[in-house]
This record gives C-alpha cells, structure tokens and sequence, in this order.
C-alpha cells in the first residue's frame, strides 16, 4: 500500500539517503514482506511515483498520479465545458 505523508520527525529517505525533515512530504511504500520504504519528493518525481497536477487551477503534488489521470481521461468531455 502506498501512503502519502508528512514528516513529523527527521526520517531518511531509503532512494537517496538524504533527511526528510519535519513538515516535508514522503512517500510511505509497503512492500510484500511487510517491509517499508520511504521516499521524498524528489525520488518520487524521478521515479514517476509522484506528479505535479493542474488542479482547480493550481499546481498540486500528487503521489497518486495514474489514478488522477485515468479520472481526467474519464472526465474529459465535461472538463471542456460540454455536456454529456
């Protein structure tokens, strides 16, 4: 399962092995064994396990890119202002 968080401490990323400090977002990624595996911002970008999404008009970070996507296909038509 993978999570999008906030640090609430100084966590190491396991992608980079920089310090992901208070208040930074990371990803939380499970494993199958159980194990888990922490990554930044930046790492998540270059892996494609993160994106930045125009939303409502604003830029927005999402850790959940292909899900945001698939939507936006889904939704295509009613995005443009037409009907049905």
């Amino acid at each position: 399962m993978n999570r999008g968080c906030i640090a609430i401490g100084e966590i190491k990323c396991d992608g980079c092995q920089r310090l992901i400090e208070h208040g930074q977002r990371y990803l939380l990624m499970e494993g199958d064994g159980g194990e888990k595996f922490r990554f930044c911002v930046d790492c998540c970008l270059s892996k494609g396990h993160a994106a930045y999404v125009k939303e409502k008009g604003e830029q927005v970070l999402t850790f959940f890119p292909t899900r945001v996507n698939s939507q936006a296909e889904q939704q295509g038509s009613n995005r443009e202002g037409k009907i049905g």
